[in-house]
């Protein structure tokens, strides 16, 4: 349970203190809260765009419901489109599909490394030759 310090500082900023932050165990609610308010609505790095979205490609892969359902929500009010979330869903999914392959496959990280490494190198130069042709 929050503190109540906490609970008005939640219900200022969400409208509600969700039935679910009840069953946060102590010392961690009034922490969880902290977490989830500077990384969600704090100013950070990320735009909310880029921190919905994120959200919506983790929450896929890792089959949270839950997180699902409140991302898109999220998504959606940082303007995101259908198509976009779409994609993201996609995405988080081709990833974790090879990721399933890489891991499976007992792949040498080194190796991939290394192989990541040199077509970065090759992209860069394609890319630089075409800004150079523009």
């Amino acid at each position: 349970m929050v503190s109540t310090e906490t609970r008005t500082e939640i219900e200022a900023s969400l409208g509600q203190v969700p039935s679910w932050m009840e069953d946060l165990a102590e010392p961690a609610s009034d922490h969880s809260w902290g977490i989830f308010r500077d990384l969600t609505f704090g100013e950070t790095e990320l735009s909310p765009r880029e921190k919905a979205l994120i959200g919506v490609g983790v929450a896929a892969a890792t089959k949270c419901p839950y997180c699902v359902h409140f991302h898109k929500e999220e998504a959606r009010l940082a303007d995101v489109t259908e198509a976009e979330l779409e994609e993201t869903v996609t995405l988080a999914g081709s990833t974790q599909y090879f990721s399933t392959i890489l891991h499976g496959n007992q792949v040498d990280l080194d190796d991939f490394v290394s192989e990541t490494s040199e077509i970065v190198e090759y992209l860069e130069k394609q890319e630089a030759a075409q800004a150079g042709a523009d």
